[in-house]
Protein backbone atom coordinates (compact mmCIF):
# COMPACT_ATOMS: atom_id res chain seq x y z
CA UNK A 1 0.00 0.00 0.00
CA UNK A 2 1.27 2.87 -0.86
CA UNK A 3 2.06 5.96 2.05
CA UNK A 4 -1.02 8.09 0.47
CA UNK A 5 -2.89 5.30 0.46
CA UNK A 6 -2.16 4.35 4.03
CA UNK A 7 -2.40 8.31 5.34
CA UNK A 8 -6.36 7.74 3.25
CA UNK A 9 -7.07 4.28 4.79
CA UNK A 10 -5.90 6.41 8.73
CA UNK A 11 -8.40 9.12 8.24
CA UNK A 12 -11.14 6.81 7.11
CA UNK A 13 -10.41 4.94 10.50
CA UNK A 14 -10.00 7.85 12.53
CA UNK A 15 -13.51 8.22 14.65
CA UNK A 16 -15.98 11.33 14.12
CA UNK A 17 -15.75 12.34 18.03
CA UNK A 18 -12.36 12.31 19.66
CA UNK A 19 -12.57 10.52 23.12
CA UNK A 20 -11.07 13.86 24.40
CA UNK A 21 -14.25 15.97 23.10
CA UNK A 22 -16.61 13.27 24.23
CA UNK A 23 -15.04 13.60 27.73
CA UNK A 24 -15.48 17.61 27.16
CA UNK A 25 -19.01 16.62 26.10
CA UNK A 26 -20.26 14.56 28.75
CA UNK A 27 -18.67 16.95 31.45
CA UNK A 28 -21.07 19.90 29.74
CA UNK A 29 -23.90 17.94 29.78
CA UNK A 30 -23.83 16.37 33.54
CA UNK A 31 -22.70 19.97 34.76
CA UNK A 32 -26.09 21.91 32.73
CA UNK A 33 -28.25 18.23 34.39
CA UNK A 34 -26.71 19.81 37.64
CA UNK A 35 -27.60 23.19 37.08
CA UNK A 36 -31.42 22.16 35.84
CA UNK A 37 -31.34 20.23 39.06
CA UNK A 38 -30.54 23.20 41.41
CA UNK A 39 -32.75 25.46 39.94
CA UNK A 40 -35.48 22.90 40.30
CA UNK A 41 -34.81 22.70 43.59
CA UNK A 42 -33.99 26.49 44.42
CA UNK A 43 -37.17 27.31 42.71
CA UNK A 44 -39.51 25.21 44.61
CA UNK A 45 -37.60 26.58 47.87
CA UNK A 46 -37.73 30.14 46.65
CA UNK A 47 -41.73 29.54 45.57
CA UNK A 48 -42.38 28.20 49.27
CA UNK A 49 -40.52 31.09 50.62
CA UNK A 50 -42.67 33.63 48.60
CA UNK A 51 -46.03 31.76 49.42
CA UNK A 52 -45.39 31.81 52.79
CA UNK A 53 -43.85 35.55 53.05
CA UNK A 54 -42.01 35.20 56.26
CA UNK A 55 -44.68 33.35 57.88
CA UNK A 56 -43.68 29.96 59.61
CA UNK A 57 -46.08 27.16 60.31
CA UNK A 58 -43.84 25.76 63.26
CA UNK A 59 -45.59 25.44 66.07
CA UNK A 60 -42.04 25.44 67.75
CA UNK A 61 -42.02 27.06 71.09
CA UNK A 62 -40.22 29.90 71.76
CA UNK A 63 -39.37 31.37 74.93
CA UNK A 64 -38.76 35.18 75.52
CA UNK A 65 -38.43 37.23 78.48
CA UNK A 66 -40.21 41.10 78.17
CA UNK A 67 -38.95 42.72 81.44
CA UNK A 68 -39.71 40.61 84.68
CA UNK A 69 -42.01 38.11 82.53
CA UNK A 70 -41.16 35.27 80.51
CA UNK A 71 -43.51 33.89 77.57
CA UNK A 72 -43.38 30.82 75.97
CA UNK A 73 -44.60 30.78 72.56
CA UNK A 74 -45.56 28.90 69.25
CA UNK A 75 -43.12 30.32 66.60
CA UNK A 76 -46.45 30.32 64.21
CA UNK A 77 -47.81 33.13 66.34
CA UNK A 78 -44.85 35.29 65.66
CA UNK A 79 -45.15 37.94 63.36
CA UNK A 80 -41.01 38.74 62.35
CA UNK A 81 -38.89 36.12 62.04
CA UNK A 82 -36.23 37.73 63.95
CA UNK A 83 -38.58 37.43 67.68
CA UNK A 84 -38.78 33.44 66.94
CA UNK A 85 -35.37 32.93 69.07
CA UNK A 86 -35.52 32.32 72.48
CA UNK A 87 -34.28 35.20 74.41
CA UNK A 88 -35.03 39.10 76.18
CA UNK A 89 -36.89 41.67 73.78
CA UNK A 90 -38.32 44.80 74.37
CA UNK A 91 -41.57 44.02 72.83
CA UNK A 92 -43.49 40.81 70.95
CA UNK A 93 -45.61 41.20 67.51
CA UNK A 94 -48.13 38.31 67.54
CA UNK A 95 -51.11 37.62 64.81
CA UNK A 96 -54.00 35.23 65.82
CA UNK A 97 -57.25 33.26 63.86
CA UNK A 98 -60.51 35.15 65.22
CA UNK A 99 -62.15 32.55 66.82
CA UNK A 100 -59.61 30.27 66.71
CA UNK A 101 -57.35 32.14 68.58
CA UNK A 102 -54.43 29.72 66.43
CA UNK A 103 -51.05 31.42 64.85
CA UNK A 104 -50.13 31.07 61.18
CA UNK A 105 -50.84 27.48 59.26
CA UNK A 106 -51.60 26.08 55.90
CA UNK A 107 -54.81 25.48 56.62
CA UNK A 108 -55.97 29.06 57.61
CA UNK A 109 -52.90 30.70 55.61
CA UNK A 110 -55.40 32.96 53.25
CA UNK A 111 -56.18 34.83 56.23
CA UNK A 112 -52.91 35.63 56.36
CA UNK A 113 -51.42 36.05 52.94
CA UNK A 114 -54.23 37.75 50.96
CA UNK A 115 -55.29 41.35 52.00
CA UNK A 116 -58.70 41.10 51.75
CA UNK A 117 -59.06 38.39 54.48
CA UNK A 118 -56.57 39.45 57.55
CA UNK A 119 -59.88 41.37 59.30
CA UNK A 120 -60.29 37.53 60.27
CA UNK A 121 -56.97 38.13 62.11
CA UNK A 122 -56.05 39.95 65.73
CA UNK A 123 -52.82 41.65 65.91
CA UNK A 124 -51.26 41.81 69.53
CA UNK A 125 -48.23 43.70 70.57
CA UNK A 126 -46.59 42.76 74.39
CA UNK A 127 -44.35 44.71 75.64
CA UNK A 128 -43.65 46.02 79.36
CA UNK A 129 -45.95 48.46 80.68
CA UNK A 130 -45.07 51.87 80.68
CA UNK A 131 -48.14 53.19 82.02
CA UNK A 132 -49.80 51.91 85.34
CA UNK A 133 -52.89 51.93 84.21
CA UNK A 134 -54.44 49.83 80.82
CA UNK A 135 -57.25 51.43 78.68
CA UNK A 136 -60.43 50.75 80.97
CA UNK A 137 -58.06 52.29 83.88
CA UNK A 138 -57.29 55.13 81.79
CA UNK A 139 -61.64 55.91 80.93
CA UNK A 140 -62.53 58.09 84.12
CA UNK A 141 -59.05 60.21 84.80
CA UNK A 142 -57.85 60.35 81.39
CA UNK A 143 -60.67 60.12 78.16
CA UNK A 144 -63.53 61.13 80.58
CA UNK A 145 -62.05 64.94 79.66
CA UNK A 146 -61.29 64.10 76.02
CA UNK A 147 -64.85 63.20 75.09
CA UNK A 148 -66.87 65.57 73.22
CA UNK A 149 -71.03 65.60 73.82
CA UNK A 150 -73.10 63.14 75.53
CA UNK A 151 -72.54 59.63 74.41
CA UNK A 152 -75.31 57.60 72.37
CA UNK A 153 -76.02 54.21 72.48
CA UNK A 154 -74.10 51.48 70.13
CA UNK A 155 -74.81 48.25 68.98
CA UNK A 156 -73.75 45.12 71.60
CA UNK A 157 -74.68 46.82 74.93
CA UNK A 158 -71.96 49.61 73.89
CA UNK A 159 -72.47 53.40 74.09
CA UNK A 160 -70.04 55.58 71.40
CA UNK A 161 -68.65 58.85 72.33
CA UNK A 162 -66.74 61.05 70.44
CA UNK A 163 -63.57 62.45 71.18
CA UNK A 164 -62.79 66.29 70.93
CA UNK A 165 -60.90 67.06 67.70
CA UNK A 166 -57.57 68.50 69.27
CA UNK A 167 -57.32 65.48 71.30
CA UNK A 168 -55.05 64.09 68.91
CA UNK A 169 -57.28 60.85 67.92
CA UNK A 170 -58.86 62.38 64.46
CA UNK A 171 -61.81 60.22 63.24
CA UNK A 172 -61.72 58.05 65.96
CA UNK A 173 -64.58 57.46 68.89
CA UNK A 174 -64.38 55.79 71.76
CA UNK A 175 -66.77 52.49 72.47
CA UNK A 176 -67.20 51.63 76.42
CA UNK A 177 -69.59 48.98 78.04
CA UNK A 178 -69.90 47.92 81.73
CA UNK A 179 -68.94 44.87 83.16
CA UNK A 180 -70.43 43.49 85.73
CA UNK A 181 -67.82 43.06 88.74
CA UNK A 182 -65.08 44.77 86.66
CA UNK A 183 -63.81 48.28 85.04
CA UNK A 184 -66.09 49.88 82.17
CA UNK A 185 -64.72 48.12 78.84
CA UNK A 186 -63.31 50.85 77.06
CA UNK A 187 -61.71 50.84 72.99
CA UNK A 188 -60.65 53.28 70.61
CA UNK A 189 -62.16 52.79 66.98
CA UNK A 190 -61.97 54.61 63.85
CA UNK A 191 -65.80 53.01 62.31
CA UNK A 192 -66.23 52.98 58.53
CA UNK A 193 -68.56 54.69 56.89
CA UNK A 194 -69.38 51.43 54.95
CA UNK A 195 -69.35 48.28 57.56
CA UNK A 196 -67.56 46.22 54.15
CA UNK A 197 -64.63 48.71 54.20
CA UNK A 198 -63.52 47.53 57.93
CA UNK A 199 -60.04 46.75 58.27
CA UNK A 200 -57.84 44.42 60.60
CA UNK A 201 -56.88 47.57 62.95
CA UNK A 202 -60.11 49.24 62.80
CA UNK A 203 -60.43 48.89 66.84
CA UNK A 204 -57.43 49.24 69.17
CA UNK A 205 -57.04 48.10 73.09
CA UNK A 206 -55.00 47.22 76.05
CA UNK A 207 -54.86 45.84 78.91
CA UNK A 208 -52.42 44.58 81.96
CA UNK A 209 -51.04 41.08 81.84
CA UNK A 210 -48.63 39.26 83.97
CA UNK A 211 -46.63 41.42 86.48
CA UNK A 212 -45.73 44.09 84.15
CA UNK A 213 -47.00 43.24 80.73
CA UNK A 214 -49.31 45.26 78.50
CA UNK A 215 -50.80 43.74 75.87
CA UNK A 216 -51.91 45.98 72.88
CA UNK A 217 -54.39 44.38 70.38
CA UNK A 218 -55.91 45.69 66.98
CA UNK A 219 -58.90 44.08 65.57
CA UNK A 220 -61.76 44.08 63.12
CA UNK A 221 -64.85 46.99 63.77
CA UNK A 222 -67.03 43.95 62.34
CA UNK A 223 -65.56 41.81 65.39
CA UNK A 224 -67.52 44.48 68.07
CA UNK A 225 -70.30 41.93 68.68
CA UNK A 226 -67.63 40.47 70.42
CA UNK A 227 -66.01 42.59 72.08
CA UNK A 228 -66.42 41.14 75.54
CA UNK A 229 -65.30 37.24 74.52
CA UNK A 230 -62.26 38.64 72.41
CA UNK A 231 -60.77 40.48 75.67
CA UNK A 232 -61.64 37.71 77.57
CA UNK A 233 -59.70 35.26 74.77
CA UNK A 234 -56.85 37.46 74.62
CA UNK A 235 -55.98 38.00 78.31
CA UNK A 236 -56.37 33.91 78.77
CA UNK A 237 -53.56 33.47 75.58
CA UNK A 238 -51.22 35.14 77.18
CA UNK A 239 -52.02 34.33 80.62
CA UNK A 240 -51.85 30.93 79.91
CA UNK A 241 -48.08 31.46 78.26
CA UNK A 242 -46.82 32.89 81.36
CA UNK A 243 -43.69 30.94 82.85
CA UNK A 244 -43.73 30.77 86.25
CA UNK A 245 -40.00 32.05 88.39
CA UNK A 246 -39.73 27.92 89.14
CA UNK A 247 -39.51 26.84 85.67
CA UNK A 248 -37.38 29.80 84.42
CA UNK A 249 -35.23 28.75 87.21
CA UNK A 250 -34.72 25.01 85.77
Amino acid sequence: MSHTAHRAHQRDETPLLSTSFLIRLTAVIACLAALTLAISLGGRWFGARISMAGNTDSTKQVTLTIGRDTLRLPANTLRFSNQRRDGGLERVDLYLTWPEMQGYSKEHRDRFDNITQTSGLIFLQVAQSTMSRDMSGRLGPIYSHLIEGDGVPFANGMTLHHLRADAGYAGEVLLTAPRPGGSDYAVRCALPSIPKMATSGDCQRDIKVGRDLTVLYRFSSSHLPDWDHIDAAIRHFVEARLVSASETSR
